[in-house]
């Protein structure tokens, strides 16, 4: 008798034990933890950022064997700006990225500064052959000391070279293969092959412009002329150029895009960069007139009209097969990019994207869209075709998804002279706000609450906006959520707007805002993405 009392006891304290174990579980999978790492935080799940050390402008990029390459202006010795190398990482999808060894180091002449890489095909340069063709780096030296001494001719150009895809590099002996004719800003050179006019060509910036050059080995360069003094927004520096022909979406007419990347001077505030649209006979380019009053009359044209979008260039070496022009920008902006408060690393690139030039009622217009490679890591989709929204409403909260990974599609129609309102938000009354502007007719987005603000006065200092012209009573609009970072894509990319935040707790829900009048959100398609 006693044993059988022994045994049934010992099987409902078992009961007892595993029904408070399950509880436990369910609580740590259901309650929000009390704090975060850095890591947890505010680490990209998707977005390319280095293990540790700063982190600036996108540089090199090219495309070869499988790979894409991406190098970036890193100091893997700290958490600001310091001496300038060339990091590396390489993806096969352009999201997943693997870091490699640390490609340019700084040497005797100066920091590496940024620039491009070309793959020299034909071996026109000579440093490799018809069955190892040599990457070509060309970039800025730096020299500090001359800067030091308040001397003007502290930047050159130099050319490094790899046999080996890219691995390892070897500077040239003749470097610097451009002096500087005493220009205080004199760097940043964007190579690229012009099959038209069969030569190398290089864009440079110039301070207030943007310099060409013609070469036939990517060891000689000639100046062919200069672009921009007299055109654009120049309320700073020009830096970071990139010029490509591009075929106008639909036809088989095509023009010539100059990007220019300036600081201060951005729409609104800080970094920020502008385009260009025209043609190029070789040595010269012209702007089209009717862009160049666009230009005018809208105070330029920006690739993106968030805060965080800076020094982004193209890709080389896509195949005529792919034929899209792939970019990526720098997600941060140089107002507050030292003080954000992530301590192990600083910063991150914005999501690849595919430029497209579209031309809209006799407008140029350079659109963007994140790459397709993107829908290969949906784990999840949750549709709903139609939603009247007459109230404040949770389209999706943190028990269905994590909103820490999103790709966001959806229409909006029936819209009026009103405001339109969507927003991020945790139980910490963290939430930043982003919409359509009908009245003043603009797009925008609002930090002002979105979580930790005070390491810079100028980082929610403005509501940032992004106008629109014209009427309409339809928006489609895409948004991509990282952690810490909104990606919004207007009317198939036409107009953009990238921003990063950083929230004291993840957030927990996407909601929209009732507006006073009804309207309708259509074919809602919210993407859970998922990575390893």
């Amino acid at each position: 008798m006693k044993t059988i009392i022994k045994k049934e006891f010992f099987w409902i304290m078992c009961f007892i034990i595993g029904a408070v174990a399950l509880v436990g579980c369910k609580q740590s999978l259901f309650e929000e933890k009390k704090s975060y790492t850095e890591s947890e935080l505010y680490r990209p799940n998707f977005h390319f950022t280095p293990k540790k050390g700063w982190m600036n402008d996108p540089n090199g990029m090219f495309y070869y064997n499988g790979y894409y390459h991406l190098f970036y202006q890193y100091y893997p010795d700290s958490n600001v700006w310091g001496p300038m190398h060339w990091g590396h990482a390489i993806s096969t999808d352009l999201i997943t990225w693997v870091e490699k060894p640390i490609a340019l180091y700084p040497d005797e002449k100066g920091y590496i500064f940024s620039g491009s890489i070309v793959v020299d095909v034909k071996n026109t340069s000579g440093f490799g052959s018809l069955k190892n063709p040599p990457m070509v780096a060309m970039f800025t030296y730096h020299d500090i000391k001359k800067e030091k001494a308040g001397e003007n001719n502290f930047q050159s150009q130099g050319i490094a070279y790899s046999l080996n895809e890219g691995l390892t590099w070897t500077k040239y002996e003749a470097n610097p293969i451009i002096k500087n004719p005493n220009i205080k800003d004199f760097r940043d050179p964007k190579m690229t092959w012009d099959a038209i006019h069969q030569q190398w060509i290089m864009v440079l910036a110039a301070g207030d412009k943007t310099m060409f050059y013609g070469s036939k080995n990517l060891k000689d360069w000639s100046l062919l002329s200069d672009f921009g003094k007299e055109t654009g927004v120049h309320g700073g520096v020009w830096e970071c150029p990139d010029f490509f022909p591009m075929l106008v979406d639909g036809t088989n007419d095509y023009k010539w895009v100059m990007l220019s990347s300036i600081n201060p001077g951005g729409p609104n505030g800080g970094s920020a960069t502008q385009y260009f649209v025209g043609d190029f006979d070789g040595k010269k380019f012209s702007i089209d007139e009717t862009f160049s009053k666009d230009v005018k009359q809208q105070k330029g044209l920006w690739i993106d009209y968030g805060r965080d979008n800076y020094a982004g260039v193209t890709w080389a070496n896509i195949s005529e097969v792919d034929g899209r022009k792939l970019f990526i920008g720098w997600m941060s902006n140089w107002d507050y990019a030292q003080k954000v408060p992530t301590e192990t690393w600083r910063s991150s690139m914005t999501i690849p994207r595919e430029l497209v030039l579209v031309k809209d009622s006799g407008h140029y217009i350079v659109s963007s869209k994140p790459v397709k490679e993107l829908q290969n890591y949906i784990a999840k989709t949750i549709k709903k075709e139609s939603l009247k929204i007459d109230k404040e409403t949770v389209l999706v909260d943190k028990s269905v998804v994590d909103l820490s990974k999103l790709d966001i599609h959806f229409s909006l129609k029936n819209l009026k002279k009103d405001v339109y309102t969507f927003s991020l938000s945790n139980d910490a009354k963290n939430t930043i706000q982003f919409g359509i502007n009908k009245k003043e007719n603009y797009f925008f987005i609002d930090r002002s609450k979105s979580g930790k603000l005070a390491f810079s006065n100028l980082f929610a200092k403005n509501i940032s906006k992004a106008p629109f012209k014209g009427d309409f009573d339809k928006m489609d609009v895409r948004i991509i959520v990282d952690k810490t970072s909104i990606e919004i894509f207007y009317n198939n990319g036409k107009t953009v707007m990238t921003e990063i935040f950083f929230p004291d707790k993840p957030m927990k829900y996407f909601s929209v805002s009732k507006a006073n009048t009804e309207y309708t959100i259509e074919n809602l398609i919210i993407n859970q993405l998922n990575f390893n």
